[in-house]
């Protein structure tokens, strides 16, 4: 197993990633436990992602749109640098193989509803008995016990209980969902950190440990200054669109072309320069806006001010004015103008993957970078995204010592893919 001697070698010398060599039994679906597996496989982590035989990840079949008819994008947007392993875990001998595998590993990661593996006798208390040393990692949707525990969880949802969609939206609109899912990729951050955390905890103590991270509490941990703001001072935040509570001016504004540029002046340098740069050297020296204080209790009038003028160019034009004026400012891009944003190409946020059978996939690269003499913290070469139970026979093989006769029998007797 992991010795504290091993990890100390792994994170100096090894050249396959900072956690060559960790086995993590990866049993988690939909966005916010894959996406955690995937970061842990991009510091190369051997992760084996169990599937049910037949379905696999639910979201292998959510599309449109679909990469082939057995990929969907959504599924290989966090399923990278994995091993998948079909198999049947309602069977006894399914359930026996996780055990098996669970004895050999590092790491769990289940994001099952509470109580539900315990049925099946994969729990953490079971599989601690084969193997002690494990990280047992739960995600649930809100929390492993309490009133809500036995709720299904899903992003949208825990968002909605937790506050972020009712502080998301246009001033005067109803509630928005955020583009994207904010609880799940948070709680998938914090599970990493989690386990990442244990695993020097147990080289410290030889102890492993139980895990519980929720998208409820992750959701409600990131709430951050709105929460700040109502625990410190009973202030009710209300949905605002792009601007902020606490900072004005701080929000987007529509150009003569209607597309808009968001600008951040959060400090007085920055205000004055911005009303420089705009042409409003009498909101400058105006005392009702000469703090951001003032400018908040004045917003309106501010705002109003500050658009009027901004409307009078597009937005290349006032991209060519506010250029190294030292104030935070950019354009609202669509997507594509994203991929093609120049910083964006020069950060490498895009990279090329190609499945086993030929076909090219583009992933979202990891947000990190290391300094070169450090470059192999990384793994050194990214895998795509893995068809169903494309690697149950090799982890069988190389982990259990399986013959093919055995693996054959399991195949017969529908334990495995």
């Amino acid at each position: 197993m992991f010795s504290t001697h091993n990890f100390v070698r792994h994170l100096s010398t090894q050249i396959n990633g900072v956690l060559s060599g960790i086995k993590v039994l990866d049993l988690t679906r939909i966005l916010a436990g894959p996406f955690c597996t995937m970061l842990l496989g991009d510091l190369g982590a051997e992760v084996i992602k169990i599937e049910k035989p037949g379905v696999g990840d639910d979201t292998r079949r959510w599309g449109p749109p679909f990469i082939t008819k057995d990929l969907s994008c959504y599924y290989v947007s966090t399923n990278r640098n994995k091993k998948s392993v079909a198999i049947d875990l309602k069977k006894p001998r399914g359930r026996q193989l996780l055990l098996d595998l669970a004895k050999n590993s590092d790491i769990l990661i289940e994001n099952y509803i509470p109580g539900k593996l315990t049925e099946l006798g994969i729990d953490y208390d079971n599989v601690k008995q084969v193997n002690p040393k494990i990280i047992y990692a739960s995600i649930t949707g809100f929390g492993s016990s309490g009133p809500y525990a036995q709720r299904a969880g899903i992003d949208f949802i825990a968002n909605s209980i937790g506050g972020l969609n009712a502080i998301t939206g246009p001033e005067d609109g109803d509630p928005c969902r955020p583009g994207i899912a904010i609880a799940d990729l948070t709680t998938g951050l914090y599970t990493k950190g989690a386990i990442l955390s244990a695993l020097i905890h147990r080289e410290k103590t030889g102890k492993g440990c139980k895990i519980d991270t929720n998208l409820l509490s992750s959701q409600v941990s990131i709430l951050s200054t709105v929460a700040s703001n109502y625990l410190n001072a009973g202030l009710i935040p209300r949905r605002r669109g792009t601007a902020h509570e606490s900072i004005v001016p701080y929000q987007a504004f529509k150009c003569k072309d209607s597309k808009y540029v968001t600008i951040g002046a959060i400090n007085e340098p920055m205000f004055q320069k911005l009303c420089q740069l705009i042409d409003l050297p009498e909101v400058s020296t105006d005392p009702k806006f000469a703090s951001n204080a003032k400018r908040v209790e004045n917003r309106v009038l501010l705002i109003g001010l500050i658009q009027e003028r901004i409307q009078t160019k597009e937005l290349t034009e006032w991209l060519k004015v506010f250029d190294n004026s030292g104030f935070s400012y950019g354009p609202i891009n669509d997507i594509d103008d994203v991929f093609r944003n120049e910083q964006v190409v020069h950060n490498k946020c895009v990279i090329d993957l190609v499945t086993t059978d030929g076909t090219e996939i583009k992933s979202l690269s990891p947000a990190v970078q290391y300094d070169s003499e450090n470059s192999d913290i990384l793994r050194q070469q990214f895998i795509a995204p893995p068809l169903l139970g494309e690697h149950t026979r090799e982890v069988l093989k190389s982990i259990l010592n399986y013959k093919d006769t055995e693996i054959q029998n399991l195949i017969n007797q529908k334990v495995i893919q």
